[in-house]
């Protein structure tokens, strides 16, 4: 997900939007402890995202 995409949702989406990525965080590395995840860049990248959104959102909040 781009920065430019997440800067246009509001609260509400970014919250709804963390929840679900921290559960796919969870289950990536349910999946990476049971050696099923064959792409451990995936890893990565959802935390990143994680970042991205939760940086957006303090952002949101701060302006309001």
């Amino acid at each position: 997900m781009k920065a430019s995409e997440i800067r246009e949702l509001d609260v509400e989406e970014l919250e709804r939007r963390i929840a679900d990525t921290r559960r796919e965080l969870f289950n990536l590395r349910f999946q990476h402890a049971t050696g099923q995840l064959e792409n451990t860049g995936q890893l990565r990248e959802v935390r990143k995202n994680i970042a991205r959104l939760l940086t957006a959102l303090n952002q949101k909040k701060r302006e309001s």
